[in-house]
């Protein structure tokens, strides 16, 4: 595709609704307005128009009215896109919406790719690489915190410190060329032991940001969070309170649940994508053995373990099955039933898990408890609480990935100071790290990377 064309595309989620946009960007987009839209009540044009205006009249095709419309006015280069821009707001039913992009087609434009306009932005210098992947962010945030970091780095805060450290690197460089070039007003005496501690420095501001990328991971995705506990212990009945639904059958008899049941929920503003198990017990039905191994499996691979104790059963075999699975793993112990006579104390219960986890009673049946359990998971996962005023959240996997490429390459400097090694090997690993930072914001990346991040994008963004 010719990034010189005019594009348009629906940018609204297609469906009934009140109103809905067509975005048309390029050097054409005001003339196909024209060609498209009639002021009501007036002869002039939409190019006759100002930037930044906001016009009432009609789409029109073959001199038929399609829709009523509010037409958005932007000139270059103050658009997202940098590029002439119309906004057509037009109603929002499936078919008047396409009509109205049908027509645009028709009268000069061609159809937008995913991203195309986020990617325009990105391409015309508008926005660096990292904001344009914290677009995407925001469309698909699941919660508060998930939105302020994405917004945060919409507004450039990932790319100012990306490109405050470049700029230590490319000084280093720039001094250790000029020296090597030009010996008699630039002296080397000294030097090594100055750039080892630049460099170290560098390094711990580069893994500031990479021990970032698992609490940016739980900020954009979720905490992967397993329910387990012995049958009848009151698992489905915890998933039905934080789901806010009746999501998992609950009943009297032990093994109701036999497979794994997901949802996805919000507590406090923290994203959990929850998995409510079968009841770990030793078992000869064939059906809950499989449901028992599942859960096992889900239990491995979680962020997360809720190990759900039934306050007025004893503790038991069963739940000595459970402990294995609960090594290595961030863990909130619930001890359930607070609303009945209880068989177990808080202190037998902390005695049993050695006191490695935070014990916490509640009531599923009575929804007690659930905001000690919410501040223990702010707690346990981000220290007790998120601030986004400076604080940067790596959620992207590529970012991350060349944040670990920049560290080796700052390693390696390290290394050939230490190992007395010619100025020249600096300049090499310095420059490495320069151009895996310049890729976190677009800088020296191929087209083929830059095509990838935009397919992911929705239509008309």
């Amino acid at each position: 595709m010719n990034d010189s064309d005019t594009i348009a595309a629906i940018s609204t989620a297609l469906g009934g609704s009140g109103i809905a946009i067509v975005r048309v960007s390029g050097s054409d987009a005001i003339q196909i307005g024209d060609r498209v839209f009639v002021l009501a009540g007036s002869s002039k044009k939409l190019s006759d128009m100002p930037s930044h205006t906001i016009h009432y009249g009609y789409v029109k095709d073959n001199g038929k009215i399609i829709d009523e419309v509010l037409v958005s006015l932007m000139r270059a280069p103050r658009s997202f896109t940098t590029e002439n821009t119309v906004e057509i707001n037009c109603h929002g039913g499936v078919y008047a919406t396409r009509r109205v992009l049908e027509t645009v087609l028709k009268n000069g434009a061609r159809l937008a790719e995913p991203g195309e306009f986020t990617k325009r932005a990105f391409l015309n210098g508008r926005i660096d690489l990292s904001q344009a992947e914290s677009v995407i962010d925001v469309i698909q945030a699941k919660n508060e915190y998930a939105l302020q970091n994405s917004i945060g780095q919409l507004r450039g805060s990932l790319g100012r410190e990306v490109n405050a450290l470049r700029e230590r690197i490319l000084y280093q460089t720039a001094f250790i060329e000029s020296a090597l070039d030009d010996p008699e007003h630039y002296s080397l005496e000294g030097y090594p032991d100055k750039l080892f501690l630049e460099t170290s420095d560098l390094l711990k501001s580069i893994d500031r940001l990479i021990a970032t990328a698992d609490n940016g991971r739980l900020i954009k995705e979720g905490i992967q969070t397993v329910i387990l506990g012995k049958p009848n212990a009151g698992k489905s009945s915890l998933l039905n309170v934080l789901a806010r639904e009746e999501r998992a059958i609950v009943t009297d008899i032990a093994g109701t649940t036999r497979d794994t049941l997901e949802e996805t929920i919000s507590l406090g503003g923290i994203t959990l994508q929850l998995v409510d198990t079968a009841g770990i017990r030793y078992t000869d039905d064939v059906i809950e053995k499989i449901g028992v191994s599942k859960a096992q499996d889900k239990a491995g691979t979680a962020d997360l373990i809720l190990y759900v104790v039934d306050s007025t059963a004893d503790l038991d075999e069963n739940d000595e099955k459970i402990l294995p699975l609960l090594e290595d793993k961030k863990v909130i112990v619930l001890l359930n039933k607070s609303d009945l006579e209880p068989v177990l104390t808080l202190e037998q219960v902390k005695a049993f898990v050695d006191d490695r986890y935070p014990v916490l009673e509640i009531s599923a049946k009575e929804e007690t408890g659930l905001e000690l359990l919410e501040n223990t998971l702010r707690k346990l996962f981000y220290q007790g609480d998120l601030s986004f005023n400076d604080e940067i959240y790596v959620t992207s996997a590529r970012v991350k990935s060349e944040l670990v490429n920049a560290k080796y390459s700052l390693n390696k400097v390290l290394e050939s100071i230490s190992m007395g090694l010619s100025e020249d090997f600096f300049s090499i690993d310095l420059m490495d790290a320069y151009a895996a930072l310049g890729r976190i914001i677009g800088k020296e990346v191929g087209e083929d990377l830059v095509n990838e991040i935009f397919r992911r994008f929705c239509m008309g963004k």
